[in-house]
């Protein structure tokens, strides 16, 4: 638990400095740093960052009245519902963590089982 709040405040503040793919430094980092197994590391990297993003998708749905995203599900998906791009949005950018938090798990493991 402290993993996905420490990847979801670093990563929080990292972006808004920096570009958006610094959550996957991030989220490397911290799996690196302290992850017990390659499953919680993925879950630890996809919960912290999709939970930053899902956060921001709502909060621009919530300052445009909904008028935003609901042109963004018209564009992309056909449909007027403003649910479906910010489900979109947590999980590419929940997997986009996922996949650092686990790189960062096997690069650790790689890297101390050296003889």
């Amino acid at each position: 638990m402290i993993q996905i709040l420490l990847i979801a405040l670093i990563s929080l503040v990292a972006q808004l400095i920096l570009p958006w793919w610094s959550l996957a430094i991030v989220a490397f980092l911290i799996c690196l740093w302290r992850s017990p197994s390659a499953g919680r590391s993925f879950l630890y990297g996809f919960a912290g960052v999709a939970l930053v993003w899902l956060a921001y998708a709502l909060l621009i749905h919530l300052r445009t009245d909904g008028i935003f995203t609901g042109r963004m599900g018209q564009l992309l998906f056909k449909t007027t519902n403003a649910v479906l791009p910010m489900l979109v949005t947590a999980l590419v950018s929940g997997l986009v963590g996922g996949f650092a938090g686990l790189s960062g798990f096997f690069v650790r493991q790689a890297t101390v089982n050296q003889p």
